[in-house]
């Protein structure tokens, strides 16, 4: 039971985000960090905080600050409320949704990227990817990482069934038990409370990357267009 960062990293080496196209200059100078954080950052009113944090997000969110500029909080696209509803064990849909807004979401590998890249709803657009070194951050913040065997956002085509204990610590997952599985499936994603601070020194590169084509009649991957960092 458990899995240690040198186990993880050992067959995740890095790990993948899709963020906001031009959040990067954001991203470096406060973190990457989930949307409570980001609201507590911006100093959201206290009514439409708690709309942002209880409520599905049909479309992004564009939040400002007098000193921090502008900030993009994402979509939930892939959350359908009534299906993920029917789902939830134990909680509330608005359980649901705080946690998942407590946190930062991280791919472990690039084929759940590409996956979250091509779907329907952003296939058409480019997005800022960010690839961490797994070690240095696992290392750092193991105390507060959760891992998840899957993807918590997603009601697409079926919610299968999830509970907050869906979410277990890197000391109590069930890795070893699920490695028979392969690595696609063994950790299908990883989270970190509140956010990373200090991004700077965990990410390895930050590109602006898209879809390559939306037709899944065809073979998909995702292409880089710029290279942000380094």
């Amino acid at each position: 039971m458990g899995v240690t960062p040198e186990v993880l990293a050992r067959y995740y080496p890095r790990l993948y985000h899709m963020a906001e196209l031009g959040s990067w200059e954001a991203i470096r100078l406060h973190g990457l960090l989930g949307t409570e954080a980001l609201l507590t950052l911006f100093e959201v009113p206290t009514e439409q905080r708690e709309l942002i944090l209880t409520r599905k997000r049909a479309e992004s969110i564009t939040i400002e600050h007098r000193v921090h500029g502008r900030a993009v909080v994402r979509d939930q696209k892939p959350l359908i409320q009534s299906k993920l509803a029917g789902s939830l064990v134990g909680c509330s849909f608005q359980d649901w949704l705080r946690m998942l807004n407590s946190r930062v979401f991280f791919w472990l590998t690039k084929e759940r990227l590409q996956t979250l890249m091509c779907a329907r709803e952003y296939c058409a657009r480019p997005h800022l990817v960010l690839v961490l070194d797994t070690l240095r951050l696992a290392t750092k913040f193991s105390d507060i990482i959760t891992l998840a065997p899957m993807n918590t956002g997603n009601t697409q085509p079926f919610a299968h069934p999830r509970s907050l204990s869906t979410f277990s610590s890197m000391a109590e997952y069930p890795f070893q038990e699920r490695l028979h599985r392969g690595p696609y499936y063994t950790v299908v994603e990883l989270a970190v409370e509140g956010g990373v601070l200090n991004i700077m020194n965990y990410v390895r590169e930050a590109s602006v990357m898209q879809c390559s084509r939306c037709e899944k009649s065809s073979t998909q991957f995702i292409r880089t267009i710029e290279r942000v960092f380094p």
